[in-house]
């Protein structure tokens, strides 16, 4: 993560906006919501070097959330961190809740977000890098999303949007920040190589809120803070979901419908949607790839510091 700028910075790739229409209402007249298929509960495991992470995506729901590879919601206090660790073929995308994050890599890239900033890195061919907390208490979102075959060894990239860039939008008791794709008529200005929908949305009680999203996606929310009874999928009787859990949507229909019916709390949650990418999905820890050979060179690779980890061998973080 290079650290946030006052404008959105990108490096080694071109500036563009994702067409996508994902208009959005407050009102639920002639929406047609989808249906929440699975719940799953994101439990707390140890991940890095001392780090906490509660892992709402794992390999048993890629098929169903195709591209995306991994959800985590971090907390992580010095000394503890993640460490020099590589990766390839696919994409992260770090988003701070509390606190910052350091981020360094082989290729010289250094720099701190923080709360509320963005850093969407594109590893392609390969990266190694560090993130290490920066204060006490750091706490946020970590998305992996899949690249196509045709992307997985492009040249490494990086996105990054600090609070203030982020795109914000409110209207009857609802805040949006649009960290990619559009809401309420406005649009991100990360570029998306998979193209992606990622919304951050806070209800005010009693809220409701009706989110536009191509059919064809699949689509997912997490909710980050929700009071008792309060964050509603799908239909307005549907069971309420807790905080800390994976919300799976179905398929087709118009889009996403959600209700805060907490008296008393506002809902916190993220919608992330993405276009399915269709493809064989090989993971070896932090490598991503279409077939086991592919797999089998990209270590190899590492191994011996070439086709993109030439640094591998003498690269440490500081």
């Amino acid at each position: 993560m290079r650290a946030a700028l006052n404008r959105a910075n990108f490096v080694g790739g071109l500036f563009s906006f994702r067409n996508i229409k994902s208009m959005s209402s407050s009102s639920s007249q002639n929406f047609v919501s989808r249906s929440v298929i699975k719940k799953v509960f994101a439990k707390l495991q140890k991940e890095g070097d001392g780090a906490v992470v509660r892992r709402g995506i794992s390999r048993s729901e890629q098929k169903l959330l195709d591209p995306f590879l991994m959800l985590d919601e971090f907390s992580v206090s010095p000394p503890a961190g993640f460490p020099d660790h590589p990766h390839r073929g696919f994409e992260t995308v770090t988003y701070v809740l509390e606190g910052g994050i350091t981020h360094q890599d082989f290729k010289g890239h250094k720099g701190t977000i923080y709360a509320g900033d963005v850093q969407w890195m594109t590893a392609g061919r390969g990266i190694i890098h560090s993130e290490m907390p920066e204060e006490e208490i750091n706490k946020g979102l970590q998305l992996w999303i899949n690249l196509s075959s045709n992307e997985k060894m492009i040249e490494p990239n990086y996105q990054e949007l600090s609070s203030s860039d982020i795109p914000k939008a409110e209207q009857n008791g609802v805040q949006v920040k649009v960290i990619a794709g559009e809401s309420m008529g406005i649009k991100s200005p990360v570029y998306t190589r998979t193209p992606t929908m990622f919304l951050d949305f806070t209800l005010d009680p009693g809220a409701q809120f009706h989110q536009k999203v191509p059919e064809s996606w699949n689509a997912f929310a997490y909710v980050l803070e929700s009071g008792e009874g309060g964050a509603v999928f799908g239909s307005s009787n549907a069971s309420p979901v807790s905080s800390h859990n994976v919300v799976v949507f179905e398929q087709g229909n118009d889009g996403v419908s959600v209700w805060n019916k907490s008296s008393s709390k506002k809902l916190r949650f993220v919608l992330i949607a993405g276009e399915p990418l269709g493809e064989p999905v090989v993971q070896y820890g932090p490598f991503v790839m279409n077939t086991q050979a592919e797999i089998d060179m990209t270590i190899e690779d590492y191994h011996y510091g070439k086709n993109g980890f030439e640094m591998a061998k003498y690269w440490r973080s500081q």
